[in-house]
């Protein structure tokens, strides 16, 4: 299974290796190779769901023979009491599968719940919510997959796909005019067609970028809202404009009535708590 470029069943399959190596030998060593068993996903906090797909992959990566039936979508709020799916079959392979099931859609769900809870804060304003680059390594395809689930946008995926002139490329080039100048001559001497964001610090930066045109979206960094609302009347809808840096749960609010376009939370993917769930044995 394929999924925008990213191979999921060979993530699965490495993420597998590393649990399993040589063998489940607790499961080897309990369960008889006959036994047949089910199991259900059981939520046990309140959130979005997010990831149960990929974790029922996991089952059919494990055993062809496991058989699991969804019985919540991604993106549904639940509660604890909840099923998101079953699962029947070998009861060995089941236990095997257990942990990295869990491991993705628990983590999924925690980032699909705190952005549905920080989008729900700026509702009404017409600013969205965007995920940033602070990823786990290697997860960054379920974090940014989470996200949209919960309701957020994703901004870039890496270093390759969008050029982002943030603080240090404008401090290594000599400041922003420069920067700005030599990402011009490398998109028109390599025939890339990037889109190209800016980040400024001050209002001198906001300027720079405005006189350069190239960007199509002003990053605003570390601005009060204040500063923010003097700078989005400066753009006048000239550039798309996006806020971050300094943004909580308290204040995401009054960035957004400034009229920024977006706004964009690390958070959302490295400061979360993954939602509880647990896979449970039963009896059909």
């Amino acid at each position: 299974m394929e999924m925008d470029g990213f191979d999921l069943d060979e993530f699965l399959r490495r993420a597998l290796q590393e649990d399993i190596g040589d063998g489940d030998h607790t499961s080897l060593s309990t369960i008889p190779e006959t036994a047949q068993g089910a199991a259900r996903l059981l939520i046990k906090d309140s959130g979005i769901l997010a990831g149960s797909r990929i974790a029922g992959r996991v089952f059919e990566l494990v055993d062809s023979r496991l058989h699991w039936l969804p019985l919540l979508n991604d993106g549904d709020t639940v509660k604890p009491g909840d099923v998101a799916l079953t699962v029947t079959g070998p009861a060995r392979s089941i236990t095997t599968a257990e942990r990295l099931a869990l491991n993705i859609v628990q983590r999924m769900s925690g980032i699909a719940s705190r952005t549905n809870h920080l989008a729900s804060l700026i509702a009404g304003t017409g600013c969205r919510l965007l995920d940033t680059r602070k990823t786990t390594p290697g997860f960054r395809f379920f974090e940014k997959l989470a996200v949209k689930t919960g309701g957020g946008c994703n901004h870039r995926f890496g270093l390759y796909d969008m050029i982002l002139v943030k603080d240090n490329h404008v401090d290594y080039a000599g400041g922003m005019e420069p920067a700005l100048r030599m990402v011009g001559e490398y998109l028109e001497r390599t025939g890339r067609k990037l889109r190209v964001e800016a980040e400024a610090r001050n209002m001198e930066e906001v300027e720079a970028i405005l006189k350069n045109g190239l960007p199509f979206r002003i990053l605003l960094d570390n601005f009060t809202p204040d500063r923010m609302c003097e700078a989005v009347r400066r753009i006048n809808g000239s550039m798309e404009t996006e806020a971050s840096g300094g943004i909580t749960e308290e204040n995401i609010r009054a960035y957004a009535e400034t009229g920024v376009d977006f706004i964009s939370v690390g958070a959302l993917t490295h400061h979360i708590r993954s939602l509880d769930m647990s896979l449970k044995a039963f009896t059909e």
